[in-house]
């Protein structure tokens, strides 16, 4: 079992998000290039710039820790320690100046998530937490709600389209199951997840830089958050994942994914 992370380790974390929210604000509401990737996810110089900027703080501080990013190739990915940066999750939002973007920082030990961060530099609404801390949004306490029915839950996921075949059957039971589902705040609403306000997140087809931040916050507010069959997150999870407030609305979601 992973232990806690060094309270520098924690901080530094920390400093990596505020770097980050430094360089990606002049950005924001602002005319700016957008290129397609491969499967038409866009991708802009701010996203290179961040994810740029947060490697090379990598590097001068822990040149021995591994870094898995969303824009450039992994790097020492096979280390004990792994910086996993998503610069800009929700670049559709950022391009057209929604302010639900957020800057994505994990730290995984072994391949497992120990300490995560979401922040939104804009609104400047930040979550942190991982193994040995507590979950904090904006630097108090966050603590996930009870909610054991799942016709009482709200549920959050980036967008229906992503979900395909027996994921798209999938999705639809869950959404047919709770009382509302609500579509486009991306990691935004893991972090709500976190803060009580939200009580169920779903997702498909995510990669490592999109939920390894996610896990640790959610898990040190008194939540869970697993693959569809249960298991926990790692960098090797195949990107389906389901996170819950309580317990009881995962496990009844989990039911019924499988049918």
């Amino acid at each position: 079992m992973n232990t806690a992370p060094d309270a520098d380790l924690y901080a530094f974390a920390e400093t990596l998000a505020d770097a980050a929210g430094e360089l990606v604000r002049p950005y924001f509401q602002r005319p700016i290039e957008v290129e397609a990737k491969p499967g038409d996810s866009p991708v802009t110089a701010a996203d290179r710039a961040v994810e740029t900027l947060l490697r090379e703080m990598v590097a001068a501080a822990y040149p021995d820790h591994g870094v898995i990013g969303e824009e450039f190739r992994d790097h020492n990915a096979d280390a004990e320690y792994v910086w996993v940066f998503d610069p800009i999750d929700g670049t559709r939002s950022f391009i057209i100046g929604v302010p639900l973007f957020t800057t994505l920082i994990a730290l995984v030990r072994n391949g497992a998530p120990v300490l995560g961060v979401i922040d939104q530099p804009v609104i400047n609404d930040r979550w942190v937490g991982g193994i040995g801390y507590p979950a904090t949004f904006n630097g108090a306490p966050a603590r996930v709600r009870d909610c054991g029915d799942l016709a009482l839950a709200q549920l959050c996921t980036s967008n229906d389209a992503y979900f395909k075949g027996e994921d798209g059957a999938a999705f639809e039971r869950l959404r047919g199951a709770v009382r509302w589902a609500h579509q486009g705040a991306d990691a935004y609403g893991f972090g709500l997840i976190a803060s009580g306000l939200i009580d169920l997140g779903f997702e498909a087809d995510l990669g490592p830089h999109d939920y390894c931040a996610l896990a640790p916050v959610i898990e040190a507010a008194g939540g869970i958050i697993t693959d569809w069959n249960g298991d926990p997150l790692t960098i090797h999870s195949d990107g389906r994942v389901l996170a819950g407030g309580d317990r009881r609305a995962h496990a009844a979601a989990l039911a019924l994914l499988a049918g």
